[in-house]
């Protein structure tokens, strides 16, 4: 157990003396309460950290509740992830088509604050509508949507406009052709 003081050595010794089992880090200097718990986290070495406040009074069972409800949460988070590990394991290559292809590039140009003027379904592509974009802001989108979906431009096109780097354009992007 840490205790983090900070005033006058006297007060570390009390806390020292009254607690022989803890153990304190004098701070002369005042701090910040989220500095004397960074420096008491900066200073723990086990699994787990709990942070309570010298106003506070916990139950004599409150840290083995805590714990067993952690242990709990660890145990399901963990099946949860092996869960996810094998679904991924199998669903790689597959690239969402048609209205989910449609949404979820929606999604992620409204993520990156490029909100589409139109994002429809024609044929196997979407075609993705754009008013006064960033250009550069465009480009980078669409590297990260070519690795993420599993995309590729089949045609696009692309007008400048008066203010640098901001075009208007459409763009059709369908799944990429397996290699």
């Amino acid at each position: 157990m840490i205790v983090v003081a900070c005033g006058p050595p006297a007060y570390a010794d009390r806390i020292a003396g009254k607690f022989p089992w803890v153990r304190v880090i004098h701070r002369a200097e005042r701090e910040t309460v989220p500095d004397l718990r960074k420096r008491g986290v900066e200073e723990a070495s086990g699994e787990v950290i709990a942070i309570i406040e010298e106003h506070c009074l916990a139950a004599p069972d409150w840290l083995a509740r805590t714990l067993d409800a952690m242990q709990r949460q660890l145990a399901q988070m963990t099946t949860q992830a092996n869960e996810a590990r094998s679904l991924a394991g199998g669903g790689q290559g597959v690239t969402p088509t048609g209205g989910a292809l449609r949404d979820a590039l929606a999604k992620s140009l409204a993520d990156n604050n490029m909100p589409p003027a139109q994002v429809q379904v024609v044929g196997s592509a979407v075609q993705i509508q754009l008013k006064n974009a960033s250009f550069p802001a465009w480009t980078v989108w669409l590297d990260d949507a070519r690795k993420q979906f599993k995309v590729q431009v089949s045609e696009a096109h692309i007008t400048a406009l008066k203010p640098d780097g901001q075009v208007d354009l459409t763009a059709s992007l369908q799944p990429a052709q397996a290699q």
